[in-house]
């Protein structure tokens, strides 16, 4: 057998119905190009989450006041004052797997200067909280460990505060807004960081120190969560274990009973957020690759209407000493050229399409080779499945029968 000849058959076949076989090849078109797309979009979000919440701080460790909640039961007014800052010495002292430390409470209200407002939340911290969330300093400084002492009212503002309530290019540094009824001297600009994974601006908030936001706006004695730092990644657990042993002694939580807090680590919410986005990128890939499928059968389809067109040229051959084989490799042949030729250009128009995504609607895209490879794997796979059977019902054409055919 001459395969040579055998694939200039089989092509000049599909020349004879130019339009037919690119109608035919459009469903695997279609269906490389969705895959390449989608899991190119699917991927390049989960990538997109992974680093934003890493901006946040890859070892950041959290402690919040109040057991794990079911059903939507509230927490006890002892579970949310449960937290002390004596817990932030305890935690010292005793987690040598953490490297920084910081007492949060916060508020939300309306930032106020001269005439214009915004609505915003102010975080009462300590020194090493710019560290544990990666905060850097564009302009101005940080308040000090006196100011601290000192209930002193300043604070550092996010890049959303200085275009809301300085839009008239006034420079913050020395300023003094309010929050609530209380002045706050603006000493610092934080820098930009934008939106985390969960679409909240990260810039869109008023830093100062805890004891202000504590006495002064909040008038409490405890605090509302503990910000604490890893010292390195690899120590995560370590700190997350020492951090909880060290809270339930805080606490006095006898053996075998239930903590009034919950501690969360930044490296655990990547995780869950990268298995969700790989559980939504293989049904986008899933949901695209029924369109595979289906051109596929109109492959299968269009072999069929192949066969019964060419019943009589079939009979003419197998008369003449054609072997079966030979018939069902060229039926063969065409089926895969249906399906290969539809594959390279589903990986164009899969790849311009996801240029295209990026470029125009600013989603994150990463184009996977391994996506490109499989795509172009299953569409062969396809070619070959799909167009066995009409090829081998082809073959096995009695020919005295065939050229009877009308």
């Amino acid at each position: 057998m001459n395969y040579t000849n055998t694939v200039k058959i089989a092509v000049n076949a599909l020349k004879r119905n130019k339009f037919r076989a690119f109608l035919t090849m459009l469903g695997i078109i279609i269906g490389v190009a969705s895959v390449i797309a989608m899991l190119a979009i699917g991927q390049g979000s989960k990538k997109s989450i992974q680093e934003q919440m890493s901006s946040m701080g890859t070892n950041l460790i959290m402690a919040m006041p109040g057991s794990e909640r079911r059903g939507g039961v509230q927490m006890s007014k002892d579970d949310m004052q449960s937290m002390k800052l004596t817990d932030i010495d305890a935690i010292r002292k005793d987690c040598p797997a953490i490297s920084a430390v910081s007492p949060q409470v916060s508020s939300s209200g309306q930032a106020v200067y001269g005439n214009s407002n915004w609505p915003t939340s102010i975080y009462g911290v300590n020194t090493e909280y710019m560290d544990i969330r990666k905060y850097k300093i564009a302009t101005g400084r940080n308040f000090t460990d006196r100011e601290i002492m000192t209930y002193a009212k300043v604070c550092l503002i996010g890049q959303t505060i200085v275009e809301n309530l300085f839009a008239d290019g006034t420079d913050p540094i020395g300023q003094t807004l309010r929050f609530g009824n209380i002045p706050f001297k603006i000493i610092g600009i934080l820098a930009e960081k934008g939106e985390n994974g969960m679409g909240r601006d990260q810039d869109d908030l008023i830093i100062a120190p805890y004891t202000s936001v504590q006495k002064r706006i909040l008038a409490i004695t405890y605090i509302q969560g503990i910000f604490a730092s890893a010292a390195s990644e690899s120590l995560n657990d370590q700190a997350i274990d020492q951090l909880t042993q060290t809270l339930r002694t805080a606490h006095k939580i006898k053996t075998g009973g239930k903590d009034n807090f919950r501690v969360m680590s930044q490296s655990e919410m990547v995780q869950t957020f990268s298995s969700i986005s790989d559980v939504m990128t293989v049904l986008l890939g899933a949901i695209a690759g029924i369109s595979l499928l289906v051109g596929g059968i109109g492959i299968m389809n269009i072999m069929y209407v192949s066969v019964t067109e060419r019943t009589r040229e079939i009979g003419l051959r197998l008369s003449v000493g054609g072997r079966g084989k030979d018939i069902l490799t060229q039926f063969l042949i065409e089926s895969i050229l249906l399906s290969v030729s539809g594959g390279f250009v589903g990986i164009f128009l899969g790849l311009l399409s996801s240029k295209l995504v990026s470029s125009f609607l600013n989603w994150p895209v990463v184009v996977m080779p391994l996506s490109v490879i499989f795509a172009f794997a299953v569409c062969t796979v396809i070619g070959v499945f799909f167009g066995w059977y009409p090829a081998r019902k082809a073959a096995g054409l009695n020919p005295i029968d065939a050229l009877r055919y009308e």
